[in-house]
């Protein structure tokens, strides 16, 4: 079982910035995947911005060139620095890992952008 604790939402004006960190209770080695997944407000839950534990990076289209997610194996956290965010980024933001087949969420946290 894998546990997540997510930090570093909040409230910004467009065009500013925020860093999410998303600690793992296991090695980051030993997890397969972790994510980070927004829910905006009326929609569905859609994928932002994944890593492997072979360090493979993936990311959404409306994110790429303005979000970046890292990780630092020693302290078993993922990051993912939020820059020039917008109004549409405005969602509430999970953090997913995918461990043993199953998938582990964190509690979310809010992220609102304001025009």
């Amino acid at each position: 079982q894998v546990q997540l604790v997510e930090s570093g939402g909040g409230f910004v004006q467009a065009g500013g910035s925020l860093r999410l960190s998303c600690a793992a209770s296991l090695s980051l080695s030993d997890i397969k995947y972790i994510g980070w997944y927004r829910q905006p407000p009326e929609k569905q839950r859609e994928h932002v911005a994944d890593i492997t534990a072979t360090g493979r990076i993936t990311y959404a289209e409306p994110v790429k060139g303005r979000f970046t997610i890292s990780r630092d194996i020693a302290k078993n956290t993922v990051y993912m620095q939020m820059d020039n965010l917008q109004p549409e980024d405005t969602a509430v933001y999970y953090c997913m890992a995918v461990n043993t087949g199953e998938r582990y969420w964190g509690q979310g946290m809010q992220v609102t952008v304001s025009a």
